[in-house]
C-alpha cells in the first residue's frame, strides 16, 4: 500500500516535505504525530490525526503517540489569536491519562509486532532539562530569524494582543520532541494540522544542524464545514469522543446531520471505506439524496469506529424511535422505549409541581431545558417547543398530569434534533 497516494485520493495531505513518499517506500519508517492535553478527552477535531496514525500502521510503518505533558503546559500559538490559560501539573496529569487511554482503543500496542504503536509523554525528557542546558544546547542552533519567520508567529506579533515568551519558545520546544524522538525512537516522520507544519518544519530544521540528519513531514488540511461554521462544534459545544461527554446518539446525530457537500468529503476522511466503496454510496446516494443514504453511511462507519457496533445500534434505535414516527402519537411509546432512548438528556422533575400545574414558561426554565424563562418564551413563541409530539405557541398552556405518559414522562423537542425526558418525580 502507497501510503502517500492514499491519503492524497482521500483528501487528507497539504504540505509534504520533498523525499517523504520515498522514504515511506524504503523501509519501516517511525512516524509521530502531537496531541495536546487540554481536555481530559480528544473530541473529533482529534480524529484526523488518529486516522494518520492508523493508515500509518495499516500500511507497515510504526505509529508514535506524543502526549504532549510538557508543552501543554507553555502553550501553542499556532490559529491562536490570545495566549490560552495554562494547566497545573494535577489537571495536565488527568489530562493526559484520558487521552492515553483513548488512543489505545483505536491504535494496536501489541508489542509482538513489529510496528507496535507507542505512546510517549514529552514531559518525561523535558522534566530533566535545565533552562540554562536548553538555551546553550538546543536554542543556539534556531536563529530568531528562522522562528520569526513562521506564520503562526507574525500573524500573533502583528496583532493586538503581541506573544509572549513562552509561546514564542513553543516552537523550539516542539522541534527538540521531534529531534528527541529522532536520536532515540529512530523516528524519521513528523504528521499533524496543516497549522503545524512552521513547528514541524523547525524540528526537522533542529534535527539537521544538531544531528547531522535528514528528517521529514507532512501536513493535513484543517476541516471545515461548507457553511463557514467551526467543525465538531454544535451548540451544545465540542462533539467529545468520551462517550460521557457526547453520547453515542448524539455523537451519530452529528454525521448523519452533515449536509451532503460536507459529507461528500468526510466520508473519505473519515472512514476506512475503499475508493469503490464510496463510489458507490455517492451513487446511490445521487438516486434519491432525500434518503441520506450517504449521511447514515458516514454515521455508522464513524460510530462503530469510536464507540463500538453496540453503541451504533442503540444510537439508530434511538433516532428510529424518534424521529422515524414522527406523526405518531407519544402514547404509542412504551415506558421501555422512552427510558431506552441513549443521547436523549433526561431531568428529574416535582412531580407536586406537576399536579398543581405549572405555567410552560417556568416549566422549561426550571427543567433547565432553557437557561431563562426569556429563552423559553421566546422559542415557544417562535414555535420551536414540542410537547409529546404536539407544537406548542401557547406561553400561558399550564402543564399539569394531562401531559404525563404513563403517568409519569413529558417528552419535550426543541428544535429539530433536541430532544429531552422530564421525569415527574
Amino acid at each position: 500500500m502507497n501510503l502517500i497516494e492514499e491519503l492524497r485520493w482521500r483528501g487528507m495531505i497539504q504540505d509534504i516535505m520533498p523525499g517523504t513518499e520515498e522514504q515511506l517506500k524504503k523501509e519501516m519508517t517511525s512516524a509521530y504525530i502531537g496531541f495536546d492535553p487540554t481536555a481530559e478527552s480528544l473530541h473529533i477535531g482529534s480524529l484526523v490525526p488518529i486516522l494518520l496514525l492508523v493508515h500509518l500502521q495499516k500500511a507497515g510503518h510504526k505509529p508514535i503517540a506524543l502526549v504532549g505533558g510538557a508543552t501543554g503546559m507553555v502553550g501553542d500559538p499556532s490559529g491562536k489569536s490570545e495566549e490560552r490559560n495554562l494547566l497545573n501539573e494535577e489537571t495536565l496529569a488527568k489530562n493526559v491519562a484520558g487521552v492515553k487511554s483513548q488512543l489505545e482503543r483505536f491504535l494496536d500496542f501489541n508489542a509482538n509486532m513489529p510496528n507496535a504503536a507507542e505512546m510517549v509523554n514529552n514531559y518525561d525528557w523535558f522534566k530533566g532539562i535545565s533552562f540554562i542546558e536548553f538555551l546553550r544546547d538546543t536554542g543556539k542552533h534556531i536563529t530568531v530569524n528562522y522562528m520569526m519567520a513562521k506564520d503562526s508567529v507574525k500573524k500573533r506579533i502583528e496583532g493586538d494582543t503581541g506573544i509572549s515568551y513562552t509561546e514564542f519558545a513553543y516552537q523550539l520546544m516542539q522541534g527538540y520532541d521531534y529531534y528527541w524522538l529522532y536520536r532515540h525512537k529512530n523516528c524519521k516522520l513528523q504528521m499533524g494540522g496543516s497549522d503545524q507544519w512552521g513547528n514541524i518544519t523547525t524540528g526537522t530544521e533542529l534535527i539537521r544542524r544538531k544531528a547531522g540528519g535528514e528528517a521529514f513531514a507532512f501536513t493535513c488540511p484543517l476541516i471545515t464545514k461548507a457553511d463557514g461554521g467551526k467543525f465538531g462544534k454544535t451548540e451544545k459545544g465540542n462533539i467529545w469522543l468520551d462517550a460521557e461527554k457526547t453520547s453515542p446518539y448524539q455523537f451519530y446525530q452529528f454525521w448523519l446531520n452533515a449536509t451532503d457537500e460536507d459529507a461528500q468529503k468526510w466520508i473519505k476522511i473519515f472512514t476506512f471505506l475503499s475508493r469503490e466503496e464510496i463510489e458507490t454510496v455517492l451513487s446511490e446516494h445521487s438516486k434519491d439524496a432525500g434518503q441520506r443514504l450517504l449521511q447514515k453511511k458516514l454515521a455508522e462507519e464513524l460510530t462503530i469506529f469510536v464507540h463500538g457496533k453496540i453503541e451504533f445500534e442503540k444510537a439508530t434505535e434511538t433516532t428510529a424511535k424518534l424521529f422515524a414516527n414522527q406523526n405518531a402519537p407519544a402514547e404509542s411509546l412504551s415506558v421501555e422505549d422512552l427510558e431506552g432512548m441513549e443521547g436523549v438528556i433526561k431531568f428529574d422533575f416535582p412531580a407536586q409541581k406537576i399536579k398543581d400545574g405549572i405555567d410552560i414558561v417556568s416549566f422549561l426554565a426550571e427543567t433547565t431545558i432553557f437557561p431563562s424563562k426569556g429563552e423559553s418564551r421566546k422559542m415557544i413563541l417562535g414555535g420551536g417547543v414540542s410537547i409529546n409530539r404536539i407544537k406548542t405557541t401557547d406561553v400561558s398552556r399550564k402543564i399539569d398530569n394531562n401531559f404525563l405518559l404513563h403517568e409519569k414522562y413529558i417528552l419535550i423537542q426543541k428544535g429539530k434534533k433536541n430532544y429531552y425526558l422530564v421525569k415527574a418525580i
